[in-house]
């Protein structure tokens, strides 16, 4: 794993939430996009290498609305780069983590993804990211 890629951020309303962290944070929104297989809108800043996602329900069946039903707004995951996202899924496999994906698959800001169960990492939602080629 490189870096941490970036922090992503249930939130209940982009429209509310993208104001208030860029006060918070000093620094402009530089991209919003629809995840549609996710069901999601995003919003990302960027902080030197690291970057924060917010994250938007577009339905009510949607992993993100039911995150925030159950446990509220807050931290949904924390996403690390990877130089080789099969490579490390094969690995990280090996070592007995449970991967929510068998292949990498689309993500958004042009990344492939792949998320570990959080029951193998002390209940926190791992993202395997790797910049598209």
């Amino acid at each position: 794993m490189l870096k941490v890629e970036h922090i992503g951020i249930a939130v209940a309303s982009l429209t509310d939430a993208i104001p208030l962290f860029e006060k918070l944070l000093n620094s402009p929104c530089y991209k919003q996009e629809a995840v549609e297989s996710e069901q999601v809108q995003t919003a990302f800043f960027r902080q030197g290498e690291s970057k924060v996602e917010l994250l938007e329900a577009m339905g009510p069946d949607s992993v993100i609305a039911r995150f925030i039903a159950k446990k509220g707004a807050g931290i949904h995951h924390i996403a690390f780069e990877v130089s080789n996202i099969e490579e490390e899924m094969q690995r990280l496999a090996a070592e007995g983590f449970t991967l929510l994906q068998d292949k990498p698959r689309q993500g958004a800001d042009n990344k492939l993804v792949c998320f570990l169960h959080p029951k193998d990492t002390s209940g926190v939602l791992v993202e395997l990211c790797q910049e598209r080629k």
